[in-house]
């Protein structure tokens, strides 16, 4: 049977505010020969109500079981894997002809990619979306990215005893924030565009040197180190995880910069692993009171010494912030973006998908072999697989 039946469930995680689809959504779908269906109440903390889903088309049930019921493709910003507090709940009802399509951090909880496979359900993983061209429009890492960078900016700025412009009055002239962003992917070059609109005052940094051109051209200043480090790009254009050798090495190029920065965004991330350490405790020791620094990588560790994941630490006068999941305090817009990727993705997949119902036209497709994580009650992921044998 073809699934034409697209269901989307209300986010069980702690703290998650997103929605898959927004109602402007449902008509692409529609247009595309599915059928939408909305848990109720799944839109509302993003701002949007079921009867504005029901007025684009979409029919809304009550219950979570009722829509698995009824659905074959699901829709979510976090599967099971990605909600490791209340992502188990769903397993109970998933089916073997289940699709499930969302955030399901393969390499970081690959063992929650077992129980999922368990179910017999297909699982789509959006974290693993190839960075080629054919595949832009459906990249959600990079749309989430491009929130967190912009609203960790104004976090920071809301945190600091500073101003960012440099504003001349009758009173005198007041100097432009010192910000440093730590971190050149999409996250922290928004940041980067964010806080030169903020009238800030820009430098910033990556271990890649292929992404000064990428800093330059946002209108920030590149930190150079004096350090030659070759093959610390790896695919997609993500950083690689460096030896604690070259590790300590960046510390210490970035200690005095960050000692004299206002505000220190760092949103440096490896695939799959802990993110790196690269501001000590002694680092911050030695900022000025009233110093802030926004973690854009608590969720994986955090690159401060001193973060704490969703809480704010005051360390010598110097004000932490570590958000966990930064697009979900821009809701509205983060479901948008999200949503359009998902959208993207299914008219992608849905004529071969339409046509056998399982994808097996797309077998050699590039795009469909890297996201394809379980088929069939099978992990067909190799870099899944091979994590899982390490365990």
């Amino acid at each position: 049977m073809i699934p034409r039946q697209v269901g989307v469930p209300k986010e069980t995680a702690p703290g998650e505010t997103l929605v898959a689809l927004v109602p402007a959504h449902v008509p692409l779908l529609k247009n595309t020969g599915l059928d939408v269906w909305i848990e109720a109440g799944a839109g509302t903390a993003a701002g949007y109500g079921d009867d504005a889903y029901r007025s684009m088309g979409a029919h809304v049930v009550a219950s979570r079981e009722e829509l698995y019921r009824t659905v074959r493709i699901l829709l979510q910003v976090r599967t099971p894997g990605a909600n490791r507090e209340k992502g188990r709940e769903d397993l109970a009802f998933l089916r073997s002809d289940h699709i499930v399509i969302g955030l399901a951090d393969p390499l970081g909880n690959p063992q929650a990619c077992r129980e999922v496979a368990a179910t017999g359900t297909t699982l789509l993983a959006l974290e693993l979306i190839p960075r080629i061209s054919r595949a832009q429009s459906m990249d959600a890492l990079s749309s989430l990215a491009t929130v967190a960078g912009y609203k960790a900016v104004l976090l920071a700025a809301g945190a600091s005893p500073k101003m960012f412009p440099m504003l001349t009055t009758a009173a005198g002239t007041i100097p432009p924030a010192k910000v440093l962003v730590i971190g050149a992917g999409v996250a922290g070059l928004q940041a980067i565009a964010t806080a030169r609109r903020l009238g800030a005052s820009v430098s910033a940094y990556d271990v890649r040197p292929s992404a000064q051109a990428d800093i330059r051209s946002v209108g920030a200043k590149v930190v150079e180190l004096g350090m030659s480090l070759h093959d610390v790009e790896g695919t997609g254009g993500y950083a690689k995880a460096v030896d604690e050798e070259i590790a300590q090495r960046q510390r210490a190029g970035l200690a005095p910069i960050v000692e004299i920065s206002d505000v220190v965004i760092t949103t440096a991330s490896v695939p799959g692993r802990k993110a790196p350490l690269l501001i000590t405790g002694e680092m911050i020791a030695r900022m000025s009171a009233g110093s802030v620094v926004v973690d854009v990588a608590a969720d994986r560790g955090g690159n401060c010494e001193v973060t704490i994941p969703n809480e704010t630490v005051v360390s010598h006068g110097v004000t932490v912030l570590g958000p966990a999941n930064l697009p979900a305090l821009v809701p509205m817009h983060a479901s948008q973006l999200y949503g359009k990727n998902l959208v993207n993705l299914l008219q992608y997949l849905w004529p071969s998908l339409r046509q056998d119902g399982d994808w097996s036209e797309m077998a050699g497709d590039d795009i469909l072999r890297e996201i394809l994580v379980v088929r069939h009650g099978a992990i067909v992921h190799q870099r899944v697989n091979t994590l899982l044998e390490g365990t």
